[in-house]
């Protein structure tokens, strides 16, 4: 198991709808709505790394409203 925490940066005004979307993501297991540089912490749960990507890619990026991403990858210390 991969998890990660997903920052993610929205376009004004796509914010409610957006978020709708993100949380229908099979793979977001947490969604937090925070102030400054990003707008949302998304918690992402995935089998593997190649799985995380595709969904940070194909699905997370590709939702109208998402104007930026960063991903950090989890690790136990």
């Amino acid at each position: 198991m991969v998890t990660g925490l997903v920052l993610v940066r929205l376009q004004a005004g796509r914010e409610k709808l957006t978020l709708t979307k993100i949380k229908e993501i099979k793979g977001v297991s947490h969604v937090s709505a925070v102030y400054g540089r990003w707008d949302l912490v998304v918690d992402v749960e995935a089998d593997d790394l190649p799985t995380m990507t595709r969904v940070v890619i194909e699905k997370l990026r590709a939702i109208p409203g998402v104007f930026g991403t960063e991903t950090l990858v989890t690790t136990a210390i």
